[in-house]
């Protein structure tokens, strides 16, 4: 006849054996999950472009002046609270724009490197919050007889927060479609003004 303390030594070896098994599994399992998302790509670039019956300068002029992005930009009608401040020179390189919204537009600065009349504005992205990145975009401006093709991409190194997200939601199709939106928003006004 069994004893009752060997029972319960038993019944405690087992839960232990499946406690330490439940562990090591966990631990695997959080291994295998980091191990993916160190093997995503380090860098990305999002571009998409359009066609806007415009000459380079009239749309050049919107995206040169952070103070015309309100007009256009995908992100400006998100956060009606928003709070925007704008510093350095009106337009061109070393012009500042920095803002603090919602969750949906986060906290961030952008500041034009980069300036060339008609042809590229390239824009050093600073993102605070929901998430610290620090990126690049560009716009460029290449006549096409009566119309301009812009593109418009953000490029930059992919974090391991930005990696893991990757792993649920496509960042390049979302972003992308924010690039498509605000594109043809830009369409618009640059067409809408050469028309006054």
């Amino acid at each position: 006849m069994s004893s009752p303390f060997l029972f319960v030594r038993r019944s405690n070896e087992t839960q232990t054996k499946m406690l330490l098994n439940i562990v090591i599994a966990v631990v695997v399992l959080i291994a295998v999950f980091l191990v993916i998302v160190a093997m995503r790509p380090a860098d990305f670039r999002v571009t998409r472009n359009a066609t806007i019956s415009a000459p380079p300068a009239a749309i050049f002029a919107h995206v040169n002046d952070l103070h015309n992005w309100e007009n256009w930009s995908p992100w400006a009608k998100l956060d009606p609270a928003v709070k925007n401040s704008f510093e350095g020179p009106a337009s061109g390189t070393g012009s500042i724009f920095s803002w603090s919204g919602n969750n949906q537009v986060g906290e961030g600065r952008m500041t034009i490197i980069e300036s060339r009349p008609y042809e590229l504005v390239k824009i050093k992205l600073d993102f605070f919050k929901p998430f610290a990145a620090s990126n690049t975009a560009e716009f460029t401006f290449k006549p096409e007889g009566n119309q301009t093709l812009v593109t418009w991409s953000m490029y930059g190194k992919n974090g391991f927060m930005s990696k893991a997200v990757g792993l649920f939601m496509n960042c390049e199709k979302m972003l992308g479609g924010f690039f498509e939106k605000g594109l043809a928003q830009l369409a618009s006004v640059s067409e809408a003004s050469i028309k006054k």
